[in-house]
């Protein structure tokens, strides 16, 4: 059995039901996860993304909130077409702290540096990385009109939002290409989003599905089954810089998707 590929909504994108979040090869502060680390070196960064490719994994998830994250993807990456880039505005880290902006400026220019960090021509999917004001954002800044804008422009395939409201989650199932969602056994409140979204033929992204971290382990099976098999789910986004980690994910990926 191979990883399974399913289509972004109406995108036409196509990507691995598993996706390999990059927070942790940029950013180590600030960050919720059980166990502190150490910043993986660009050696180690390498032989992950080509283990991830190895395993059936072609959807990658950054931001610039994350650190070097898309700095250091845009040196290490080899074949860029092989690969479904996801990154993020509005939300920026600089000197140990997040700030916000959604004007059409920042946006544009943070298209921009994105578009040079990762060395590329186009992004595949840019999402919203929202501060918790979704609807705030939808309806009182330029931030999604700039965003499809740019995809017009041919500089982005799909635009979304990721949510923290069910508000805000099935508004952007209206306006966008697909939502990214918290979504666990026992954050399950997104359910009304998935539901609303897969009847839209939109894409959804789960993230969290492990509670960052916090259900690995014996947990890992039952929070992938809970997750993978929610009916109009298209990928859950997980992070990892242990290769060991990285492939006990993709085997229970797989084997949960088996059941359905």
């Amino acid at each position: 059995m191979v990883l399974q590929k399913r289509t972004l909504g109406q995108s036409g994108i196509i990507v691995s039901c598993l996706g390999l979040g990059t927070v942790k090869f940029g950013r180590n502060q600030e960050v919720k996860y059980p166990e502190n680390f150490k910043l993986p070196s660009d050696d180690t960064i390498s032989s992950l993304l080509d283990q991830a490719q190895s395993l059936g994994i072609n959807f990658l998830d950054t931001a610039p909130a994350y650190g070097s994250s898309e700095q250091k993807l845009g040196r290490l990456l080899t074949r860029r077409q092989d690969w479904v880039i996801c990154t993020k505005v509005g939300e920026e880290f600089v000197t140990g702290k997040s700030f916000f902006n959604f004007s059409k400026q920042h946006v544009r220019n943070s298209i921009e540096r994105s578009l040079r960090s990762l060395k590329t021509d186009y992004l595949d999917l840019v999402l919203v990385h929202s501060d918790g004001n979704d609807i705030a954002i939808i309806d009182s800044t330029d931030c999604l009109e700039t965003l499809i804008q740019l995809k017009e422009a041919g500089l982005i395939r799909a635009v979304g939002m990721s949510t923290k409201s069910i508000e805000g989650g099935i508004r952007a199932s209206d306006l966008t290409d697909a939502v990214m969602v918290t979504y666990n056994p026992g954050n399950n409140e997104n359910i009304e989003v998935i539901e609303y979204a897969s009847k839209k033929n939109k894409g959804v992204i789960i993230k969290k599905a492990l509670n960052s971290g916090h259900d690995c382990g014996r947990n890992l099976e039952r929070n992938f089954d809970f997750s993978l098999n929610q009916d109009g789910v298209t990928s859950i986004v997980f992070g990892t810089i242990n290769g060991d980690h990285l492939a006990s994910n993709v085997a229970s990926a797989i084997q949960v998707s088996m059941k359905k």
